[in-house]
């Protein structure tokens, strides 16, 4: 194989051809040819030899040379030059410079004609994968078109044309099957490059593959007119979408159904008749939460935002409805609009009203020393502890229909003494525990909390500064139907966890743990984080 003397273009042409066949750049053909080249020339003048093979892009010129350091005293002849030897070449060499000697051409054997093959195929394929890389990593969030390639153990190996992609069996949508040759589309959702070549993961069961779909479906959407703002699925089942029209003349819900519902089922028929709920989204979060649950009915909403969760009352016919087959209707909602729902039907929740109803007026019966009925009087004026009565304007007790001023002082007067002699007991408990004074002075701290603290070993100030926002208040481990609950050391006290920090940042600043910045000093650090952030400053 005579590659050195064959024809000049030739080797353009070659180079011509793979770069078209393989998408990649000409220059790296060459590149990759002349280290074949040079690799193969080390073989015949020596592996240790510096050789370098240099092909003109323009004419298909090849030349060989070889790059001796000038050095003093030479060690390697293979690989340096003394100074002397060095001025035949060029007349000004010196100490450091390298020399060009060119070299003659010649023959390729067999093995080094194998050589250099495997040379450029390796290079040609990198450079075919860092391609790859390059252009698909950009296209993440799009969808796909390819024809089957192949299918192994339920991942479908699929042609991109200029690329592989693999959906995997679990990211299929189930009950779907595939054969060698048919047009698949699916949503490229990672592209990661490893040391096998560029791997493209692609999807039909991913949320926004339906998304993308309507977006193809449905012009309005792809003009930024309608936009989705949520997407759950159940893939092959059911699936939930949440739209919002940026044009108040426009029905985002119709605009994604279409003429007769043509738009939506054609988004059903890619997806294997995936049933979809087209809902309405609003920023009004238990407006929302209804439109999530359709079709089911909604009478009442409660948020507990401090928990993520909300309580949902229905008819008590529609609590199947609202539940769906196996719990799927109100985990689509769950997932769609990210909170934990709790249905209740109107009679479990006009029975758990009832038992708070009368657990409060027993409190207030025990607390108070006062009968059932005026008991239920301040249950049913809305007062939920002894607290609220104790430190309510007398005016608003008199005002209780049943109650006259003089009763209303007398209640009163009882529920400040009942604070008194509680705040005496659990004061007793904190000095059995041991738990110092100091704690008091900390703003917010109550002496039923000092109670608490103590029970779980925080018994001074460098404890409480000792402990992270998670002791104190608790937190959740998971989401849904397995999160797991750990409790804090001060659950049942209503305790945000800004209040919670507060209290730690409180005694870390008591025990000297941190300085407090001087008035000027803290102001001009809101004023620099307020710049940072682009929030308006307050006015001077």
């Amino acid at each position: 194989m005579a590659v050195v003397s064959a024809n000049r273009l030739e080797l353009l042409q070659i180079a011509d051809a793979v770069a078209r066949e393989k998408v990649i750049d000409r220059i790296i053909v060459i590149e990759a040819m002349e280290e074949a080249i040079a690799k193969a020339a080390r073989s015949r003048y020596g592996a240790e030899t510096d050789v370098h093979a240099e092909i003109d892009n323009k004419t298909g010129a090849l030349r060989l040379s070889r790059h001796l350091l000038v050095v003093e005293e030479v060690e390697n002849d293979a690989r340096e030059i003394t100074v002397d030897q060095a001025k035949r070449y060029n007349p000004a060499a010196q100490v450091g410079d390298v020399i060009s000697d060119t070299l003659p051409p010649f023959d390729f054997g067999r093995v080094a004609a194998q050589s250099a093959k495997q040379v450029i195929v390796q290079k040609v394929r990198d450079a075919e994968r860092a391609r790859q890389y390059e252009e698909y990593k950009d296209r993440i969030g799009e969808i796909l078109n390819g024809t089957v390639k192949r299918v192994e153990y339920g991942n479908v190996i699929v042609d991109l044309g200029r690329g592989e992609g693999i959906v995997r069996r679990d990211e299929m949508i189930p009950r779907e099957t595939f054969r060698p040759g048919d047009r698949i589309r699916s949503y490229l959702f990672d592209v990661r490059s490893e040391v096998r070549g560029p791997q493209i993961f692609l999807s039909r069961s991913h949320p926004q593959f339906m998304a993308k779909l309507f977006g193809q479906e449905v012009p309005e959407i792809y003009d930024g007119i309608v936009e989705v703002k949520a997407v759950a699925r159940d893939p092959g089942s059911r699936a939930k979408i949440a739209v919002i029209s940026n044009d108040g003349s426009i029905d985002p819900v119709g605009a994604c159904v279409g003429m007769r519902g043509s738009r939506v089922q054609a988004v059903v028929g890619e997806l294997q008749g995936e049933k979809i709920d087209i809902i309405p989204w609003s920023v009004d979060q238990a407006t929302f939460i209804v439109n999530a649950l359709q079709p089911a009915e909604v009478v009442k909403v409660v948020l507990d935002e401090e928990a993520d969760r909300i309580e949902v009352v229905v008819p008590d016919d529609q609590l199947s409805l609202a539940i769906g087959r196996r719990g799927q209707n109100v985990r689509l909602a769950s997932q769609l609009t990210g909170w934990d729902i709790d249905i209740l039907t109107e009679a479990e929740e006009s029975e758990r009203r009832q038992k708070e109803f009368a657990e409060r007026t027993q409190v207030f019966m025990e607390a108070l020393d006062v009968d059932e009925t005026v008991g239920q009087l301040l249950a049913a004026e809305g007062f939920r502890n002894v607290e609220e009565v104790a430190f309510v304007e007398t005016s608003e007790l008199a005002n209780i229909q049943g109650l006259d001023e003089e009763t209303g002082t007398e209640i009163q007067a009882r529920a400040q003494d009942y604070l008194a002699r509680i705040e005496a007991e659990y004061d007793a408990r904190r000095t059995e525990l041991g738990v110092e004074d100091e704690l008091r002075e900390i703003d917010g701290i109550t002496t039923p909390m000092l109670v608490a603290l103590g029970e779980n070993d925080v018994k001074n100030v460098e404890d409480l500064a000792g402990c992270a926002t998670d002791d104190l208040v608790g937190y959740t481990e998971g989401r849904g139907p397995e999160a797991v609950r750990h409790a804090g050391f001060l659950d049942g006290f209503e305790l945000s966890r800004t209040e919670a920090e507060g209290l730690i940042m409180a005694a870390r600043l008591k025990a000297g743990w941190i300085e407090e910045l001087p008035v000027a000093e803290a102001e001009q650090a809101e004023g620099e984080e307020a710049e940072q952030t682009g929030e308006p400053q307050p006015a001077a």
